[in-house]
């Protein structure tokens, strides 16, 4: 199971970080990916980082403004997000990729969490 939090209003240029705690699984032992959905548009990838080595991928949209971690003793996935731009706004969720799986593919997800809201204000 994914559990997201820390979604909200915030202001363009604002920040956000966004939380995804793992049950019933670890978070260092498969690829852990942040998508998005704005309404009308399809699910996106994000940013995802993988299980054994840590590594780290951005989309073009997120490199340079947001930044996945995660803390192993918490279980947790972040989503750091900085310098939020309308076209940010959408619905986030945190979701697990098959070891080996592209983890920017809606398609291989294996277990999705139940979204978090980002809206963002001018």
């Amino acid at each position: 199971q994914l559990v997201e939090s820390g979604g909200g209003e915030v202001q363009v240029g604002g920040s956000l970080r966004l939380s995804c705690v793992a049950s019933g699984f670890t978070v260092d032992s498969y690829p852990i990916s942040w998508f998005r959905q704005a309404p009308g548009s399809a699910r996106r990838g994000v940013a995802c980082i993988w299980g054994s080595s840590g590594s780290t991928y951005y989309s073009p949209a997120a490199k340079g403004r947001f930044t996945i971690s995660r803390d192993n003793a918490e279980n947790t996935v972040y989503l750091q997000m900085d310098g939020l731009k309308p076209e940010d706004a959408a619905t986030y969720y945190c979701a697990r990729v098959p070891r080996g799986g592209n983890c920017n593919n809606a398609g291989f997800v294996e277990v999705w969490g139940q979204g978090a809201l980002v809206t963002v204000s001018s």
